[in-house]
């Protein structure tokens, strides 16, 4: 299956308009409709909000579907909306989408291996047709007013927040990697934060998965630390993917002495194996 491209984003449209009204859609300029106001539009503006559910709907059964494509473990499930109550994660502000071990909506901790935030949306400007019923593409996300996926400082700083909050909620969050997923490159004032919260642990990448957001030129392939990735082809997303399955991650914080620390250094090395080792350090710093 195929990242995400124009042609998908053309499809959203076309999909969208069998049951949405134009004006749910596309802004109204005059005679014209638009998916973002054109750079240098000087027209009466209206406002639009209707898209953002139709898009945030369509692009997490996309991810589910790309996840599906990918993976190809018949004891792995991919499910959208799902819930882990002791987690926090409930109905009122669900998973996007997880990878699970089972094939239903609520799910246990330990049930869940990888869990996603969703942050996609239109990136290249559409325009409408009322005569023809025509949709064609007039330009990437640098000929438009609109700030797309990860371009938009509120919705990063909402995922990081709901991230954060996943993470501080209990400590069985410790063992599942969470992945931002967008759909245009980091904005570049969120580049080290991004590397920083990959090493702090928190959330383990911001991957866009549309690998030609701009018709002419290229974009940033990656940070430093890998915080942020674009990947490039659903090869290159099992590849990370089989990286965090194969890796048996365990988050952990704190804010303790020197002295306090040493000490629990010193009981860890008591044990045989680092396996033992680390394990016991974890187990200290969560009782602490």
């Amino acid at each position: 299956m195929n990242l995400w491209n124009k042609n998908q984003e053309k499809l959203f449209f076309i999909e969208s308009l069998k049951d949405a009204k134009v004006n749910q859609l596309f802004y109204c300029g005059g005679d014209k409709y638009f998916a973002y106001w054109p750079r240098g539009y000087r027209g009466v503006k209206s406002t639009l909000q209707s898209r953002n559910s139709l898009i945030g709907n369509y692009t997490e059964i996309w991810v589910q579907n790309l996840l599906k494509s990918v993976i190809n473990d018949k004891n792995l499930y991919i499910v959208n909306q799902a819930r882990i109550p002791a987690l926090g994660i409930n109905s009122s502000s669900p998973a996007d989408v997880v990878i699970a071990t089972v094939n239903k909506k609520i799910l246990k901790p330990s049930e869940v291996k990888i869990i996603f935030e969703v942050k996609m949306s239109i990136v290249w400007n559409w325009q409408y047709d009322v005569k023809t019923k025509e949709i064609f593409e007039i330009g990437d996300f640098r000929t438009h007013q609109g700030k797309p996926s990860f371009t938009r400082s509120d919705s990063i700083l909402k995922a990081i927040g709901k991230c954060i909050d996943i993470r501080v909620s209990n400590f069985k969050s410790s063992k599942i990697p969470i992945i931002v997923l967008g759909n245009a490159p980091l904005s570049n004032g969120f580049c080290k934060k991004a590397d920083y919260l990959k090493s702090a642990g928190i959330i383990q990448g911001f991957w866009s998965l549309n690998p030609f957001p701009l018709n002419h030129g290229n974009t940033r392939k990656t940070t430093p630390k890998r915080g942020y990735l674009r990947l490039d082809s659903s090869a290159e997303m099992k590849m990370h993917l089989n990286i965090l399955f194969d890796h048996d991650l365990n988050f952990f914080s704190g804010m303790e002495d020197l002295e306090s620390l040493g000490h629990y250094v010193e009981i860890a090395n008591e044990q045989n194996s680092y396996e033992d080792k680390g394990l016991k350090f974890l187990n200290l710093l969560k009782r602490s």
